[in-house]
Formats: C-alpha cells, sequence, structure tokens
C-alpha cells in the first residue's frame, strides 16, 4: 500500500522510529497513569487533563476535543503540516532517506506547488542580494552605518540576515529576470509591483533595511523593509500572499522556538529591532507580530511551544494599549501572561541602548509584573487620584478587574494592596467583589473553550453539575459496533469473522467506513498495527473516530459469544426501528378510529418481536 506518493515502507519506519510518547512529550508535558500517559491538551485550552496517550497502541486522543491518531497525525496537527509535509520532516529526523516524489516542505496540496517553490527560491535569492548590496557595496554604507549607530553588530545583521534594498527602480526586477523567474509570479509573491501602464515591473523595496521574514521552518517567505532616511511608511511589509499570512506568521518564530520549547516561555515584542537588540541581551525566545495586533492564531501557534508569555511593548501610550488588548487573547489560548514594564515612552531597542544588555535583562524581562497588576497601573493612568471622585472612580474599576480572577487567594491579595493603598476597609472592597462575580456569573459562566464542560476543570468543583454536560449514553447498537471494530483493529481474524457475519452492514457511517478500510488492509496481507492503520486513513474525522474507539476501556475477555451478542445487536436495529414505526402507525389508527387496522398492525408489532427475542 502506498500513501500518495510516500511508500509504504517509509511510513512504517516513520513510526517505528518516533514514538508516540516521546513524540507527544517534546510538546505535552506527560504524567505516568497506569497503561496511560496524561497531560493537558495543546490543541485546547483545559483545566485538567483529558489529553491522553496510549503507549502501546502508538496513539493519542484527547476526551475534549476529540483529537487523535498516531505520532504522523500528532505532528500534523500541532506543527499545522499536511500529512506528506509531517512525513518528510519526521524521515529527515530519523535519518530515512527521502527517495519518493512529492511536494516540498511548506507546501500543501499538489496545485501551486511550482509557484510555491519558485517563490521560495526568490525570496532566499533576493535575502541574499540584499544582505551583499548592505555589506559589501558602497550603496550600503549609509544603511550599515545606520545599523551599527544604533548598536547593531555585523555578527546580529549575519545572523538575522539583514540587508538593503537600494533607491533604483528595479534592481530586484532585472537580478531575478536575468535568472529566467516569471516576474508576473514575483508580482503575485510580493517580491514586485507591476507599472500602470503594464510595460514591466519595478521593486516593492526601494532604499530600506530589509528584514526577512521566515517561516517555521527557516524559508523565507516574505520581507520587511524599514525607511533609511525620511518618510512613510516607516516600516513597509510584503502583502499577504501564498506563503505570507500576517495572521500566522509571527517574526523570528524559527530561531525562537528552540528557547520557547526548552524554557516553555516566550517574549512578544512590537517590532523588528527590539527581536534583533533583544537578542544579543540574551532574549533568545522573542517573537513579533508584523504589521498587525496579535491575533487567536498567533496566540494558537505560542502555546504549543510555551507555558507563558511575556509581553514586552513600546512603553508609551499605544504600546501600553496593545498589550492590555494582547493579554486576553493569550489568556484565551491558555496562556500564563505577565508584561515586562518599560519606562514611558522607551522602547526594548531604546532601553537596551540606553541602559545595556544586562540591565534590560535584570531590570525588564526577568521581573515582569502580573497581568492583573498591569491592568491595574494602566487603569490607574485614566484617573485623577489627588481627587476623591477620582480615587473611588479608579477603586471601582480596580473592584472590576480583580473580580473575574477565579483564585480567591489572587483577589485578597490585589484587594489588601488596594486596601492599604487607598486606606479603604478590606470589607468593603471584598463585599464590592463578591457583587461584581455575582453580576459576571449571572451575564456568563465560565468556562475553558470548549463545548465539553464535563472536561472542563473550571467546572469540576460545581455542586449540581447538569447532568446533560455529560459525555451522552450511546444506543446498544452503537456500543456494539465500537466494541467490534476495537477488537477488528488489534485482531485479522476478528475482522474476518466479522465481515463474514457482519460485511457492510453497520449503521453509523464512520463505522462502516472503518469496517471497509480493515477488510482491505487485512486483505493486502497487513498485520495489525493500529498506528499504522491510522496512517492509511489520511482522514481526519476517521482517525478521531478510530482513536476514541481504541482508548475504551474494556476488559472483559473477548470470545465469540461475545462477537455474536455484538452482531446480533447489530442485525436486529433495522427490525427494531420497523416496530417502533408500526407503534406509531397503530397510535394513529386507533386516534382516527380504525380499530381493525389498528389490531392488524398490532399483530404485526408482535410477529416482529417474537423475531427479536428468537434471534
Amino acid at each position: 500500500m502506498a500513501y500518495g506518493k510516500i511508500p509504504d515502507s517509509v511510513i512504517e519506519a516513520v513510526l517505528k522510529h518516533h514514538d508516540i510518547v516521546e513524540t507527544v512529550a517534546k510538546y505535552v508535558h506527560l504524567s505516568k497513569h497506569g497503561k496511560y500517559m496524561k497531560g493537558l491538551c495543546p490543541f485546547h485550552s483545559e483545566k485538567t487533563p483529558s489529553f491522553t496517550v496510549t503507549p502501546e497502541k502508538g496513539i493519542f486522543y484527547c476526551y475534549g476535543c476529540g483529537k487523535g491518531g498516531n505520532a504522523i497525525k500528532f505532528i500534523e496537527e500541532i506543527e499545522e503540516y499536511s500529512f506528506p509535509e509531517a512525513v518528510r520532516v519526521m524521515a529527515e529526523e530519523a535519518g530515512i532517506p527521502i527517495a519518493w516524489g512529492g511536494a516540498p516542505e511548506g507546501q500543501r496540496g499538489d496545485e501551486g506547488n511550482g509557484e510555491r517553490d519558485k517563490l521560495v527560491q526568490a525570496h532566499e535569492l533576493a535575502v541574499k542580494l540584499y544582505h551583499y548590496l548592505l555589506m559589501n557595496t558602497t550603496h550600503g554604507q549609509p544603511a550599515l552605518q545606520y545599523l551599527r549607530s544604533r548598536g547593531v553588530t555585523d555578527k546580529q545583521i549575519d545572523h538575522f540576515s539583514i540587508g538593503y534594498a537600494p533607491p533604483e527602480w528595479d534592481t530586484l526586477a532585472r537580478f531575478l529576470e536575468k535568472r529566467e523567474f516569471d516576474l508576473s509570479l514575483m508580482e503575485k509573491g510580493g517580491l514586485l509591483i507591476g507599472k500602470q501602464d503594464r510595460s514591466g515591473y519595478i521593486d516593492r523595496f526601494r532604499d530600506r533595511i530589509m528584514f526577512p521574514i521566515w517561516n517555521r521552518d527557516g524559508k523565507p517567505i516574505a520581507l520587511a523593509g524599514r525607511m533609511l532616511g525620511e518618510g512613510q511608511p516607516k516600516y513597509l511589509n510584503s502583502p499577504e500572499t501564498m506563503l505570507f499570512n500576517k495572521s500566522r506568521n509571527l517574526y523570528n518564530f524559527h530561531h525562537a522556538r528552540a528557547a520557547m520549547r526548552k524554557n516553555r516561555r516566550v517574549v512578544l515584542f512590537e517590532g523588528y529591532m527590539d527581536i534583533v537588540k533583544a537578542w544579543s541581551a540574551g532574549v533568545q525566545n522573542g517573537v513579533a507580530s508584523m504589521g498587525t495586533s496579535l491575533t487567536e492564531e498567533h496566540a494558537a501557534v505560542l502555546q504549543r511551544n510555551a507555558d507563558e508569555a511575556v509581553i514586552c511593548y513600546d512603553g508609551d501610550n499605544a504600546g501600553q494599549a496593545a498589550a492590555l488588548k494582547s493579554i486576553p487573547i493569550l489568556e484565551k489560548a491558555g496562556l500564563k501572561v505577565q508584561v515586562a514594564m518599560l519606562p514611558k515612552g522607551m522602547d526594548p531597542d531604546e532601553f537596551i541602548e540606553a541602559n545595556g544588555a544586562h540591565a534590560f535583562m535584570r531590570e525588564i524581562i526577568e521581573h515582569p509584573v502580573s497581568a492583573t497588576k498591569f491592568k491595574l497601573l494602566y487603569a490607574k493612568k485614566n484617573h485623577i487620584l489627588l481627587e476623591e471622585e477620582g480615587q473611588k472612580n479608579y477603586l471601582l474599576e480596580a473592584v472590576r478587574i480583580i473580580a473575574v480572577l477565579d483564585s480567591p487567594t489572587e483577589r485578597e491579595f490585589y484587594l489588601k494592596e488596594l486596601s492599604r493603598e487607598f486606606d479603604m476597609s478590606l470589607e468593603s472592597l471584598k463585599q464590592d467583589c463578591f457583587n461584581e462575580r455575582q453580576q459576571l456569573q449571572k451575564m456568563k459562566p465560565q468556562r475553558d473553550n470548549n463545548d465539553n464542560s464535563w472536561n472542563n476543570g473550571r467546572n469540576e468543583n460545581r455542586e449540581n453539575r447538569r447532568k446533560s454536560s455529560a459525555p451522552p449514553v450511546l444506543p446498544a447498537y452503537q456500543v456494539a459496533e465500537r466494541k467490534l471494530l476495537a477488537q477488528m483493529l488489534q485482531s485479522a481474524d476478528t475482522a474476518g469473522a466479522v465481515h463474514r457475519k457482519l460485511g457492510e452492514a453497520f449503521h453509523v457511517e464512520d463505522h462502516a467506513a472503518l469496517a471497509a478500510y480493515l477488510y482491505a488492509y487485512y486483505a493486502q496481507g497487513h498485520d495489525p498495527d493500529v498506528s499504522r492503520f491510522i496512517a492509511s486513513l489520511q482522514d481526519d474525522r476517521l482517525e478521531r473516530t478510530a482513536a476514541s474507539i481504541l482508548m475504551m476501556d474494556d476488559d472483559m475477555p473477548f470470545d465469540e459469544q461475545l462477537l455474536d451478542d455484538y452482531v446480533n445487536e447489530i442485525v436486529k436495529v433495522p427490525k427494531l426501528r420497523e416496530v417502533e414505526e408500526k407503534k406509531e402507525a397503530m397510535v394513529r389508527a386507533e386516534r382516527s378510529g380504525d380499530m381493525l387496522k389498528a389490531a392488524q398492525i398490532a399483530s404485526e408489532i408482535i410477529a416482529l418481536e417474537r423475531q427479536l427475542k428468537g434471534r
């Protein structure tokens, strides 16, 4: 069996080399629970672990969000790869030769692969050209002198591949044309701009210091240019293209990723120069959004690689407002948020230049304030505290900020601070806080960002948990189908017996599809291997269904009698449905006064029920 253009032997080798526990443990802290490993799900926010790994079966499954599959599927989901991309990356890590035909890494699907590949090549050449012009030509000297005057070293310039785009209109256009690139494609990729008279193309970036933007794998996919002299816009980014999406990509992510995963912490900056200067100060886990506010997609990417986020935006009003806006986005993604406070009006680059790298790390990065503390400080600026009215309004706003905290200890800690600072009664502040929390609970119940409140840590201690929030009880025939499939996934003989006795007669669509795939899988001579079988599906819904079935706990010995019982439970479903339909028809006949017809239907129901009992 081949999976697209990837040989079956490669899939098998990749799964054999990449142990499911070791693969997942790079992203999730797992602890042993009997034969399972458990941890907090990296795909949705939760307070109590519902994410489960089964080493013996080589699969993972989350009872909260339903994601599940094998090691390849986990890498697909966590890294947002396609199946071929995940296999390619995992094969490279394992030292398995990549000899099959397929899409280059970073490309999804067949359509447009050639264009994407060409655009990546063009960006690589553009980065090299601009870097060369900065470091080795008289044209680049003013830009180089400017960077050095800002404290940027040649080592940093090389590390970040910083370059310079000259003021001529078509330097890059001519450079790419000589190398036979399709200039219309280069326009689609954001490197060039078509002339209004359609007579040719000009460079998008001119007389700017250039910062390459990379994807998660370190391939250049876009550019950002800083105006060297006076003019607007100060920074110009590539437009959104088939390679570059501002809402998903983060500047310096590929450099910062290793440090983020090692210490489970990320530092968020606003600008490219902040990242460059902070790197020299020792902040190797810094990233920045590019020309756009932080998005939920950005936060989701960060949450997969870190547990804590430190916001280090500019110290001016705009920077602090942006920090305030980013806090709930990061918290919603499940990150603990803190804010590194800079002196008013200063940005990280300026602070490092004025005070040095050591002071930046010691005073700013290593001593952030909590998100709540930052909100209180931000709110304080909006009130005239020398006046009684200003003090009163600030205290009321501060209580509203504190009231949203889940922890009673945290609430009391901040309320005590307010009490001491303003010489207010702690009890009165607590009462206001209590009233505010009551209003909040009436307006919106607190919960994690998934619909399964039965698996939600914030709801664990509710005294009266609603029955409707528990997992639904499945009909007997669906349970029987799942029990059979669980055995079929682990036994070719069981699959053969079910095929003979039941065939395709599963009533749940996904169950019928899984059964059909299993019959084909074993018919091709494969031995039972659930991880390998799941890899053959390449269908998200079926992979999740298979993983959820395999996670069922069932210590009951499986034998032929139990198999027959399950088959009978499934086979009798049509007759049960027919009985229900006839009962409804009998009621309608009775209501219309047609007692003869009602008696006839009753006789048919009795006959069907005898048949069911006789099975």
